[in-house]
């Protein structure tokens, strides 16, 4: 599982999903549907974080300071 994924297509979301922002994808659950994964989105709240179909996003590598970098962010925006 790739840990990053770009946001391709946001239809019906647009203040959830920005179109090429790079999302942290999250470990799926047991009743996740395979056509969907689980990322988080602008709502920073939500730490489980929201299901969006899968055709929405690419995963992406990205280098291991930009990694680090992502990493750092979510947890420093994370409601205490």
């Amino acid at each position: 599982m790739n840990d990053f994924v770009l946001c391709i297509k946001n239809d019906g979301n647009p203040a959830s999903l920005i179109v090429g922002k790079v999302y942290r994808r999250l470990s799926s659950q047991r009743t996740d549907p395979d056509s969907m994964i689980r990322i988080t989105d602008e709502d920073i709240s939500e730490v489980e974080g929201y299901l969006y179909p899968a055709s929405f996003f690419v995963p992406v590598d990205l280098p291991v300071q930009a990694r680090r970098a992502l990493f750092r962010n979510k947890a420093k925006s994370r409601p205490s």
